[in-house]
Order: C-alpha cells, then sequence, then structure tokens
C-alpha cells in the first residue's frame, strides 16, 4: 500500500466511525461554509468513502441552503435601504416646496432666517467630504470585471474561481439583480462546480489507490 492509499484508508476509518445516515447532514453543514462550498465538501466526502453521487447532492445542498438565505437577507436589506432614501427624497422634496412658499409670499409668515439656516445646513452637509473608500480586494475586483464582461451569468459561473458564492449572491441583490435570476445561476453555478470537484476527486482516487 502506498502512502496515499493508507492516508485515504486511515481517513476512510475515521469517517465510518459517524454514523452512515450523519454522514451526508455533515457534508450540508460543511457545504454551507464559505470557502468550503459544495465542491470541497463533495470533495471531503468522496475521500472519506461516501458514495460520490451522495456527496455531491449533500454538498451543494448545503451551499445552495446558504446561498439562498444569504439572498432573503440581502433583498431584505436592500429593500429597507430603498425605501428609507425614498423616504428623505420625499420629505426633502416637501421642505423643498414648503421653502418655496414661503420666499414668494409676503404673507406666508415663515421667517426668511429659519429658511436660510435649513439651506445652509443643507449646504454643508452635501459640502462634506465623503470618507475614503476601503480598497477592493483582488477577487472582488475579478468578479467586478467578469460583471461588467458577462453579465449575471457569466459572473456567477465564475464567481466561485475568486469569492465564494454567498458574497457573489450579495453582491449581486445589493446591485439591483432580481432574487429569482441570483438563484438560478448561482444554482447553475453550484451543480457545475460541485460536479466538477466530485467527479475530479473520484477519477484522482481511482488513479491513485489502482481501483
Amino acid at each position: 500500500m502506498n502512502p496515499i492509499e493508507q492516508l485515504v484508508s486511515n481517513f476512510q476509518d475515521l469517517v465510518a466511525q459517524v454514523p452512515e445516515f450523519l454522514q451526508p447532514l455533515i457534508l450540508v453543514l460543511a457545504g454551507a461554509v464559505p470557502f468550503v462550498e459544495g465542491e470541497l465538501a463533495s470533495m471531503i466526502g468522496v475521500i472519506g468513502g461516501v458514495n460520490p453521487i451522495a456527496a455531491a447532492i449533500a454538498g451543494a445542498t448545503g451551499n445552495f441552503l446558504c446561498v439562498l438565505l444569504v439572498v432573503l437577507l440581502s433583498s431584505r436589506a436592500r429593500t429597507a435601504v430603498v425605501d428609507r432614501r425614498a423616504a428623505r427624497a420625499s420629505a426633502s422634496a416637501k421642505r423643498m416646496r414648503a421653502g418655496g412658499v414661503g420666499v414668494g409670499s409676503s404673507t406666508a409668515g415663515v421667517p426668511t432666517t429659519s429658511i436660510a439656516t435649513v439651506d445652509v445646513g443643507e449646504l454643508a452637509a452635501d459640502s462634506a467630504e465623503p470618507k475614503p473608500e476601503k480598497p477592493l480586494s483582488k477577487g472582488r475586483q475579478r468578479f467586478n470585471r467578469w460583471l461588467l464582461r458577462f453579465g449575471v451569468p457569466g459572473a456567477s459561473i465564475l464567481g466561485p474561481l475568486a469569492i465564494p458564492t454567498q458574497i457573489t449572491s450579495a453582491i449581486l441583490v445589493a446591485g439591483g439583480t432580481p432574487r429569482a435570476w441570483v438563484l438560478l445561476w448561482q444554482a447553475v453555478a453550484i451543480t457545475l462546480w460541485t460536479t466538477v470537484g466530485t467527479t475530479s476527486v473520484w477519477l484522482a482516487l481511482r488513479v491513485a489507490t489502482g481501483a
């Protein structure tokens, strides 16, 4: 038995100590972890002796469930931000209309000093220097380039090469992409990469162990 066979055998013996019905559940949990995701979870399962199909399904399921949760939370957060901005814009428009009436009418009873105070305050807020933004990571920069070049489908499929699917889905939702569209292409990407990872490690094991 060569060293690789010995290592695989020892790992499979360790996995065998876990009840068989719990093994897929562990892979589901592993697939939900960023940077592990479906492909790495399924690869670990195959190396541990879990059926490749079961390992792939479990890893991809955990990955997608986590992405689904991220998409729902990101969508809710974005909706709250958009609603808050709309409310502020509406309130600002009302103040501007009220200020216009006060200036144009001598009988409005609105002191011009109060209007001037509001205007100065708004100008001061607008003229405040914006805080410097943190530089984007290399992975985020690559993903943004793919998004501009290939759109949501291409960026979703290539995204796992740069950053986890949980992060790519949050970026897409925050940018205004519909939830259903994000989930569809994230599901395609998860299925594709999990299949590639599972097949690759299965073939590698067969070659390494001479099966």
